[in-house]
């Protein structure tokens, strides 16, 4: 695999960042915790009801615009889709078929993040980064069962890329997560005072949670930890306190706000932070410590540093995209998903439909309910892309009746963050007539008014 071994001194900048031969401790333990969390992820979809509840319930399902082929598998299809990834993700804690269970996963989660978004959620999002990335690395040299099976391929090094590709992932994370609560609403804390004012009646700590002074004490808490932490966590002299206070802000969400296995995944991710030696120290005492860094250059470098650069480039950019719209992000949707918009803002609404039939002269008003979950129906209410699609369902609902042209309007209403209900969408507009312009503005949205 590689064309050339070079000492450090001998070797570039670039090709010390990316090819040094560094302990593959961090990777390794980051492979067991990631397929258990995966595991879980998996197997707790399907006895928790999500599987059914989100992708087999509904007659509907709103798939990522240009991914309408990717439908859920009828019958007991999801849960057979489900079984093959918990299958692999243990594949990818044991080292088994490592390679395979990987790309299964990564493949099968994609799918399902793409075939619906009214379960939207930033660390499915992440899962599909992470998985995508897993399917690179060879976390399988050591402590693995393939290992075992053929010894030939024991390792105990591998290229500093394998760390610093999920170092980078991190930091973007985090920096805007940071950046994005810099607007506002967040300031005067007034999505934490809605989320947190509902938790009042909690024993012993609802009290706490109903102050004022508490609700700005989270909002600017969240500010400084998402800056910071990656810093601490990068200066060996603040690591073990960046860790604890990790350890902290993601165990407190995930008892507060119960988002599933993102704070166990990001707690997780600090390994790659610490020294590879004190990994090795810690975890793996019996693996032999790495004696020489030497520089290996392999021939696929050219292809993975254009891969890398082209992420990355598209990783920031995908974050601040929402500045090339009009309004704000949080009313619109548009450029939200994808950008680490992670729990900005609370938002409800309500919306109907009033379809014409010009044929006959008559008008029906269309609760979405009759064809949607309650939760799709929510959150149709605030997405203008998931308005779109609905209209388009409807329109191929009254085609299948005889009636080839109608008009659609929609009789809309929505909050922002404990505002007044104002209109979301222009009821004066037939969407029936509009089309989906993926990098341009809905112009038949409302503007938010404050």
């Amino acid at each position: 695999m590689t064309t050339d071994s070079l000492t450090r001194q001998n070797a570039g900048l670039l090709d010390r960042m990316l090819f040094t031969q560094t302990d593959n401790s961090p990777l390794v333990l980051f492979r067991m915790v990631f397929g258990f969390l995966l595991f879980l992820e998996a197997a707790g979809a399907m006895a928790l009801g999500w599987v059914e509840r989100v992708l087999i319930a509904p007659d509907f399902t709103f798939n990522y615009i240009g991914f309408e082929w990717i439908r859920p598998l009828p019958g007991y299809g999801m849960y057979i889709w489900f079984s093959a990834m918990a299958l692999c993700a243990l594949g990818i804690m044991l080292g088994y078929r490592y390679r395979i269970s990987a790309i299964g996963y990564f493949v099968l989660w994609t799918g399902v993040y793409l075939m619906q978004k009214s379960s939207y959620n930033n660390h499915y999002y992440l899962m599909v980064l992470l998985t995508g990335f897993m399917t690179l690395m060879p976390a399988n040299r050591v402590y693995s069962l393939d290992a075992k099976r053929n010894p030939d391929m024991k390792s105990n090094t591998c290229p500093r890329w394998c760390h610093f590709i999920f170092i980078v992932q991190v930091a973007i994370v985090y920096f805007y997560a940071a950046v994005h609560k810099l607007y506002p609403d967040w300031l005067q804390a007034m999505p934490m005072e809605i989320w947190f004012t509902s938790k009042a009646r909690l024993p012993t700590v609802g009290p706490i949670y109903a102050e004022r002074w508490f609700h700005y004490f989270i909002s600017y808490g969240g500010i400084l930890f998402d800056a910071s932490i990656v810093p601490l966590l990068l200066y060996r002299r603040t690591r073990v306190l960046g860790f604890c206070l990790s350890l902290f802000f993601h165990l407190f969400n995930s008892i507060t706000f119960g988002i599933g296995i993102f704070p166990y995944m990001a707690i997780a991710l600090n390994v790659f932070f610490f020294n590879p030696e004190t990994i090795r120290r810690v975890f793996f005492k019996k693996k032999e410590p790495v004696s020489t860094h030497s520089v290996a250059i392999p021939n696929y470098k050219p292809v993975l540093v254009t891969f890398l650069a082209l992420y990355f480039v598209l990783q920031i950019f995908l974050p601040i995209r929402h500045v090339l719209f009009p309004g704000s992000v949080h009313w619109t949707e548009e450029g939200h998903r994808l950008a680490w918009q992670m729990m900005l803002r609370t938002k409800y609404g309500v919306i109907h439909f009033k379809v014409n039939m010009p044929s006959n002269g008559k008008s029906e008003i269309i609760d979405p309910r009759e064809y949607l979950t309650n939760k799709q129906a929510r959150k149709l209410a605030t997405h203008p892309d998931m308005v779109y699609q609905f209209v388009q369902h409807l329109k191929k609902v009254y085609r299948e009746k005889g009636y080839e042209e109608i008009e659609i309007y929609a009789l809309s209403k929505a909050s922002l963050n404990g505002r007044p209900l104002q209109e979301f969408v222009d009821s004066e507009v037939d969407l029936a007539k509009i089309e989906w312009n993926t990098f341009g503005h809905s112009e038949w949205l409302k503007p938010l008014e404050e």
